[in-house]
C-alpha cells in the first residue's frame, strides 16, 4: 500500500506528503517555528505572508538559503531540491483554513502562526448549523486566487493545505462546550462534527481538482487529531471515528496525525480506519503494538522540541535506537524547534539517524 511521510515545509506546521519508497530506516524530519526563522532571517509571518504568495516566495528563498548554510546536506524543508522553492502553498493560513472558510476572524503574528479569535457558537447557533457555501465565500475565493497565481508563476500548484481534524476545527467553532456536548447534547455534537467534516472534504476536493488541472495529483488526506487526548477512546469511536473512516474511503489514502500524545487508547479504533498510510504518536506509546497493528503504514514519533533542546545526548540516542528497534522503519519528527536551540543538537540528531539507518 502507498505510504505517506512527515513533511515540514519552512515556516509551516507539520503535514504529510507521499513517500518515495527509498526513505531511510529512521528518517528525521526537522522543522522550526516561525519565530526561529524570524530571528534567523527576519521573515515577517504576519497577514501578508498568508495572503500574498509572491511575498512568501521571497521569504522562502531566504529561509532555504539559511537552512542550506546551517545544515548542509540535511535537506531540511526540502531545501536541497533543485528549483527550490516550488511549494508556495503548504503552510498558508497555518492550521486555520477550515476556520477561515467558516468566517472566523484570524489574528496574525509576525513571529508565529495565525490564531482564530474566540467567537464560539451558542447552543442555538450550533443546533441550526449548516456547512458554509464555497460559492462566493470570500476567504475561499481569495485562497483559490493564490492557487491560481502559484499555478501560473510556478507552472504547478504544488503543496498541501492543513485541513486539521474534525475535533480540532469543531473546538475552534464551539470552544470547550463541544466536549460537554458529547456528553449532554450528543445530537448537537454530531451535527457540528458532520458540518465540519463535510467542509473539510469539500474544500479538499475543490483544491485537489484545481491542482490536478495544473499537473499535481494529490491522492490522499491527512486527519490531524491534535486534541484527541481530550476525549475518551469511547467518545472518539462514537463521534469521530466514522468521519475519519469516511475521509479515508473518499480520498483513498489517509495519514493520521495523533500528535505527541500517547496513542495507546486509540490504536484499536485507528486500526478500523481503511487505507492508513501514516500514523504518528508520542514517545511513551506502545511502539511495538503500533507497528503490529499498522504494518503497512509509515509510522512516526513526534519528538518534543524541549527534548531536542535540552535532553541529555546519551538519552536522545537511546530514544532514537528504541524508536528504530520497536517502530521502524519510521520517521522521527522533530517539529516546532524554537529559536535558541543549538544547531549542533539538530545536526547530531540527523547524524544519529544516519548511523542507525546504516547510511
Amino acid at each position: 500500500m502507498p505510504q505517506l511521510i512527515s513533511y515540514i515545509a519552512p515556516g509551516a506546521p507539520a503535514t504529510r506528503r507521499p513517500a518515495t519508497g527509498d526513505e531511510a530506516f529512521l528518517r528525521p524530519e526537522i522543522g522550526f517555528t516561525p519565530r526561529w526563522y524570524r530571528e534567523a532571517v527576519g521573515v515577517d509571518f504576519g497577514e501578508r505572508w498568508h495572503t500574498d504568495p509572491g511575498y512568501r516566495l521571497s521569504g522562502l528563498k531566504a529561509m532555504g538559503e539559511e537552512l542550506r548554510r546551517r545544515f548542509p546536506g540535511c535537506n531540511i524543508g526540502r531545501s536541497e531540491e533543485p528549483g527550490y522553492p516550488s511549494d508556495l502553498l503548504t503552510g498558508t493560513f497555518g492550521a486555520l483554513v477550515v476556520a477561515g472558510i467558516w468566517g472566523l476572524p484570524l489574528r496574525y503574528d509576525a513571529g508565529n502562526w495565525p490564531a482564530a479569535e474566540h467567537q464560539y457558537l451558542t447552543d442555538e447557533q450550533a443546533d441550526a448549523l449548516e456547512p458554509p457555501s464555497f460559492e462566493g465565500n470570500p476567504f475561499w475565493q481569495a485562497l483559490m486566487a493564490q492557487v491560481e497565481w502559484i499555478a501560473s508563476y510556478v507552472g504547478r500548484a504544488e503543496g498541501f493545505l492543513n485541513w486539521q481534524g474534525v475535533l480540532n476545527s469543531a473546538y475552534r467553532l464551539r470552544g470547550q462546550e463541544i466536549l460537554l456536548d458529547m456528553a449532554v447534547a450528543p445530537e448537537r455534537a454530531r451535527r457540528i462534527f458532520a458540518c465540519v467534516a463535510e467542509t473539510m472534504a469539500e474544500g479538499a476536493r475543490r483544491l485537489h481538482a484545481r491542482q490536478r488541472e495544473s499537473g499535481v495529483e494529490v491522492g490522499f488526506f491527512t486527519v490531524s487529531n491534535c486534541l484527541v487526548n481530550l476525549v475518551s477512546a469511547g467518545h472518539y469511536r462514537e463521534f469521530l471515528l466514522p468521519h475519519d473512516q469516511r475521509l479515508a474511503r473518499n480520498f483513498g489514502l489517509v495519514g493520521v496525525h495523533n500528535c505527541a500524545w500517547t496513542v495507546d487508547p486509540y490504536l484499536e479504533a485507528y486500526a478500523e480506519i481503511p487505507n492508513v498510510g501514516y500514523l504518528d504518536m508520542g514517545l511513551e506509546s506502545d511502539l511495538g503494538r503500533a507497528r503490529a497493528l499498522f504494518p503497512d503504514a509509515r509510522r512516526a514519533v513526534m519528538y518534543p522540541p524541549a527534548d531536542v533542546a535540552s535532553k541529555d545526548p546519551v538519552q536522545i540516542r537511546a530514544d532514537l535506537e528504541r524508536i528504530a528497534r520497536d517502530l521502524g522503519p519510521a520517521d522521527l519528527v522533530c517539529a516546532d524547534i524554537e529559536a535558541g536551540t543549538p544547531d549542533e543538537r539538530v545536526l547530531a540528531i540527523v547524524e544519529a539517524c544516519r548511523e542507525i539507518s546504516g547510511r
